[in-house]
């Protein structure tokens, strides 16, 4: 049967359906439709039409009888029926309001907000009678405000830290003063993880099982605590590591020892000990003690509270996620073993970290941070 709603479209007629057919930043919705009515252009039934596009037949109806009726416009949706807006814009700013200011403004014991305590300010400052607490749940997260998160940072307070930070960074791209540096240089990053605690679980561990992920007891018994020491060669992705007792002065040149009478570094140029502000490498005192043992050896300390550029901080932290958690060791020597043996499979298996930091990165990070505190000093740029 050929439709009674039969279309004809001439070259002008056939420029908007054609464009909308071919878009591909149009809603998909409308995509088909304009396709319909040019293929009831062409003189296609509708049981053709519903074939080639793989649609039902009264779909194809529906939209040809509109596009007959309507024109273009005719394509779009209907208005749909639905609830009226219980709030009007201006009362759901409103609502939303006291979550985008502290709650001590509103003279409310509380740190963050929660959706009730917001839902609650707004009925009492007469802004609406009632809003229920998903409600105003529903209205935050359409604008992706969430005022019950929150996150830390520290102002960098030390007056060379670009300086600092840019000389570690300058390491990581291989460049000691404006200078490249050689084959036969090496850079090693340092640190201690002290606290490495050796527990022991008071019931077995209960490994995974179908439908049942690990199960470790909560309580356990205390078997000691040792640290930790790893230098981590930043180009060639190799840790050599010990554990200690202890952290401190001693077990720090300990490590020292241990990396610096070990090829290649013993008859390396030069090799940049790249360490953070801990007390055992702190001063000019550590400096000296590091040369006079080791005259290759150079200590270039990160500024305080800059951890995060010591490259050997992402190897602890893999240390913590694959070896240390869960951990369940029944003596010292089990967690001391655990670590070298860790230590041996990665040096088998680690690339070197892709490290895309660099003195741009850090000019941008300084004066991001300086905005924070207009009464304070600028951080110089590196």
């Amino acid at each position: 049967m050929r439709s009674p709603y039969a279309i004809t479209l001439d070259e002008a007629d056939r420029q908007a359906p054609e464009a909308l057919a071919r878009s591909g930043r149009a809603e998909h919705r409308r995509v088909p439709r304009a396709r319909i009515v040019l293929a009831a252009a062409d003189g296609w039934s509708n049981a053709g039409i519903a074939r080639e596009l793989r649609i039902l037949e009264d779909t194809v109806r529906r939209w040809r009888r509109r596009f007959r009726h309507e024109g273009l416009p005719g394509l779009a949706d209907r208005p749909r029926v639905g609830r009226p807006r219980v709030f009007p814009a201006a009362v759901v700013a409103e609502v939303k309001a006291p979550a985008c200011e502290p709650p001590t403004q509103s003279d409310m014991p509380l740190a963050r907000w929660s959706c009730p305590e917001p839902a609650r300010e707004a009925v009492a400052r007469g802004v609406c009678k009632r809003v229920s607490a998903s409600t105003v749940r529903r209205r935050l997260a359409a604008d992706a405000i969430k005022p019950w998160q929150h996150r830390s940072w520290i102002f960098p307070r030390d007056p060379y830290f670009a300086v600092k930070a840019a000389r570690v960074l300058d390491l990581y791209s291989r460049v000691r003063e404006g200078e490249p540096l050689g084959e036969n240089d090496f850079v090693p990053s340092a640190d201690g993880k002290p606290g490495v605690r050796a527990r022991y679980r008071l019931h077995v561990t209960l490994a995974a099982g179908a439908h049942r992920p690990m199960r470790v007891e909560s309580e356990y018994s205390r078997g000691g605590t040792p640290a930790y020491f790893a230098a981590y060669d930043v180009r060639h992705a190799r840790v050599i590591g010990r554990c200690e007792p202890t952290t401190g002065i001693v077990p720090f040149s300990r490590l020292v020892d241990q990396v610096m009478t070990t090829e290649p570094y013993a008859g390396a140029r030069r090799v940049f000990w790249i360490v953070d502000d801990r007390a055992s490498h702190r001063n000019w005192a550590a400096t000296a003690r590091m040369n006079d043992a080791f005259p290759n050896a150079h200590l270039v300390r990160s500024p305080v509270h800059a951890s995060w550029l010591n490259q050997v901080e992402i190897y602890f932290s893999a240390v913590q996620r694959k070896a240390l958690t869960p951990d369940d060791f029944g003596d010292l020597d089990e967690a001391t073993e655990r670590l070298m043996s860790f230590q041996e499979h990665y040096n088998a298996t680690a690339q070197p970290f892709d490290w895309t930091f660099t003195r741009h990165d850090l000019n941008r990070l300084l004066t991001r941070i300086g905005r924070h505190d207009r009464h304070a000093p600028q951080p110089p740029t590196a």
